[in-house]
């Protein structure tokens, strides 16, 4: 509890809201379906639960951001997701956005300035 109303854990899940969308574009320049997104995000320190990770690829897929095609290579057939034209060019923004944005914050976090 931060101050015994709100919960740690639910402001670092408010935190972690705002970077799922660039963190999910950041994976998917190549395709991949939503079993290995979820590995890669996890290795890579951001775990993503199945039952929030699957509608955000589809909401991002109604926004254009990413393509998917269903491929059955071996096993059972997949939907593997891609970042379109325009995805890549608003992950381009994005991360633009995000480095301005981590600037500023590493600014006000740090106590020494």
């Amino acid at each position: 509890m931060v101050d015994g109303s709100v919960p740690l854990g639910r402001l670092e899940q408010d935190l972690r809201k705002g970077v799922l969308v660039l963190a999910v574009l950041s994976q998917l320049h190549t395709p991949q379906y939503g079993y290995t997104l979820r590995q890669a995000l996890a290795q890579r320190g951001m775990p993503i639960e199945e039952g929030t990770l699957y509608p955000l690829l589809r909401r991002l897929e109604d926004q254009e951001l990413l393509t998917s095609q269903w491929q059955a290579n071996e096993g059972p057939p997949r939907r593997y997701y891609k970042l379109s034209t325009h995805g890549a060019a608003v992950y381009e923004d994005l991360t633009t956005a995000w480095g301005s944005l981590a600037s500023v914050m590493n600014r006000l976090l740090n106590k020494e300035e």
